[in-house]
């Protein structure tokens, strides 16, 4: 082979390198939009009667941690954003273990870690009780004694939490949280307990209803994504420590009126 063809293969290759690198890097840059939302958009899974999820609302439009900070992460990736509304978080659980929605905005557990991938946290919330008017609870030793049902709802945190560190009082799984006000004015329900965001929700439509001073628990609620798609995570925990350190996350929870909460640490 002569050294002009030699020069000329080496090039060639070089060239070809180059070319293939900038592939690559392209290849990267679009991953993200590729791998968290593959259908083109970002589908996230919501649920109503929660300010830390979304507060539907026909004439203002709706409003909520969760479909705000959504609705910012579509922007980011470049996709268009669809909020998928389901009646309960136990669905949305279940939409995202499946890949039926591509990111819920809910707490991160242990129990769920199992199922899906969470990034870090950008919420903070107490966990407390509700009580109803004329209730003889009223601190938080009130609530383990024989006789007491305290609901929660059915497939969340404070189910699995509660279920196992109350030993006298009744658990009592509510299907969702829309059902608490009635249930609690029936005298069906001496207590409901979830993070006191929802609580101070639930109450104005309870009059005289009461959030027990102080706290049994905190939850910290991270961006959810389905297994599989851990490249996409760096995204996730670049999006979640931008939201909270530009503001955000502050900016969610007020336009929510979200109580009892902050932005994570």
């Amino acid at each position: 082979m002569s050294v002009i063809i030699r020069k000329f293969v080496v090039l060639s290759a070089f060239v070809a390198m180059i070319g293939s690198c900038g592939s690559f890097v392209l290849a990267d840059e679009m991953a993200p939009r590729t791998i968290l939302a593959p259908s083109g958009k970002l589908r996230v899974g919501l649920y109503p009667g929660t300010p830390t999820s979304i507060l539907p609302n026909a004439e203002s439009g709706p409003r909520g941690v969760g479909y705000d900070l959504g609705r910012a992460m579509a922007e980011r990736l470049g996709v268009a954003y669809e909020p998928v509304v389901f009646s309960k978080n136990t669905e949305v659980l279940e939409a995202v273990k499946t890949g039926k929605v591509d990111a819920a905005f809910t707490n991160a557990s242990a129990s769920r870690a199992k199922e899906m991938d969470f990034g870090p946290a950008y919420l903070e919330s107490d966990l407390g009780y509700l009580v109803p008017s004329g209730s003889p609870a009223k601190a938080l030793a009130d609530i383990d004694v024989p006789g007491r049902r305290v609901g929660v709802t059915e497939g969340s945190s404070s189910d699995a939490a509660l279920s196992h560190d109350l030993k006298q009082a009744e658990v009592v799984r509510i299907a969702a949280i829309g059902l608490v006000p009635e249930l609690m004015a029936a005298g069906r329900l001496d207590a409901f307990a979830t993070n006191k965001a929802t609580l101070f929700e639930i109450a104005e439509k309870l009059p005289g209803s009461t959030d027990l001073p102080g706290r049994w628990g905190v939850e910290r609620h991270a961006i959810a994504i389905p297994k599989g798609r851990e490249q996409g995570m760096a995204f996730v925990k670049k999006f979640t420590e931008d939201a909270k350190s530009g503001g955000l996350v502050s900016a969610a929870i007020t336009r929510a009126g979200l109580r009892a909460a902050a932005p994570a640490p």
